[in-house]
């Protein structure tokens, strides 16, 4: 089935993209001090590399003089969110990472909060989403895990590090739905975080994971997870041997943004210097290195432009969410 929503989603997340500009270049200074970031999930995450990630090419930049990270998961990312509300007046120096699932768990109630009760950034990269299997495993394509999922039925988990419903189980369910299943069908064992997820697999309690593509990457070269299918229109150079999803004949495509929020009430002038500082960055070598290193494409949309963005992707997945029966 051909996936028109999913297309519409990242449709768009293009069309929110707008173009990188000089305008706010930092001409090699230093436009912080200190910044640090909290990270709604656990270590080996998406979150977790994108804001490691990040603060690496900050401070190797000369951006930012330092960077210091912290680890909160719990709660789908609620516990995050609500200690940048709870602790706002002191966190002038922090961001929080955050992506797609703050807009999913926000329309399931997984938490009450949503991004307008935060102090919006920027969104500054998307991830593609893939499937993967052990390395060892006897699934060597689509092909062969819809064989085995036909074969097995309801034993047939897939796993991922978000809630039921998160994104995780969303690409799992579209590209089920577009390779002729049933979405609502699929047996999604859900984990806290990414790294727990990798750990489920490779420890058998699972026999697919739905994860980001970066992720996947890390642990494809180190041999440990065969990758089965990307959610990107071509392949991608960070690691061409991932075939998309698209030429194996299941047509879906998603991209997840990655961002940053600060708490709310962080003044103008703050969050002037966090986007000068993120803009900025696009132009050095050191985030050429993190970028291309973990797949990540850049996404620019600071300020006033990724609140638009959010808005339109809240009624864009809301209307996928319902017709997967997900809302």
């Amino acid at each position: 089935m051909k996936m028109t929503m999913t297309r519409r989603v990242v449709l768009a997340a293009a069309a929110a993209t707008i173009a990188l500009s000089a305008t706010a270049r930092a001409d090699g200074h230093q436009v912080l001090d200190q910044l640090h970031f909290v990270i709604p999930g656990g270590a080996g995450g998406g979150w977790d590399g994108t804001a490691r990630g990040t603060g690496e090419a900050l401070t190797n930049s000369g951006l930012v003089g330092s960077a210091s990270y912290e680890n909160m998961s719990g709660g789908g990312g609620g516990v995050a969110i609500a200690h940048l509300i709870e602790n706002a007046e002191s966190l002038d120096n922090t961001l929080m990472v955050n992506s797609t699932p703050i807009v999913i768990r926000s329309l399931t109630g997984v938490f009450p909060q949503s991004f307008r009760d935060l102090t919006l950034v920027a969104g500054t990269i998307g991830d593609y989403a893939a499937l993967v299997v052990p390395a060892d495993s006897p699934i060597e394509d689509m092909a062969g895990l819809l064989a085995a999922y036909a074969d097995q039925g309801p034993d047939f988990a897939v796993g991922g590090g978000s809630v039921p419903g998160g994104m995780d189980h969303l690409v799992a369910a579209m590209v089920m739905q577009a390779a002729g299943e049933d979405p609502t069908a699929v047996n999604y064992i859900p984990y806290d975080a990414g790294g727990e997820a990798m750990a489920g697999l490779l420890s058998g309690e699972i026999d697919a994971l739905s994860t980001g593509f970066s992720e996947a990457i890390a642990l494809a070269d180190q041999g440990e997870v065969r990758i089965l299918g990307v959610t990107a229109d071509a392949r991608v150079p960070a690691y061409d041997a991932a075939p998309t999803f698209i030429e194996q004949g299941i047509d879906t495509t998603f991209v997840n943004w990655r961002g940053f929020f600060a708490a709310p009430g962080t003044s103008d002038e703050r969050v002037a210097q966090y986007i000068s500082a993120f803009e900025a960055l696009y132009e050095t070598d050191a985030w050429e290195e993190v970028r291309s290193r973990n797949g990540w494409v850049n996404i620019w949309n600071p300020g006033d432009d990724f609140r638009a963005f959010l808005e339109a992707q809240e009624q864009e997945i809301g209307d996928l969410m319902r017709t997967l029966g997900f809302l």
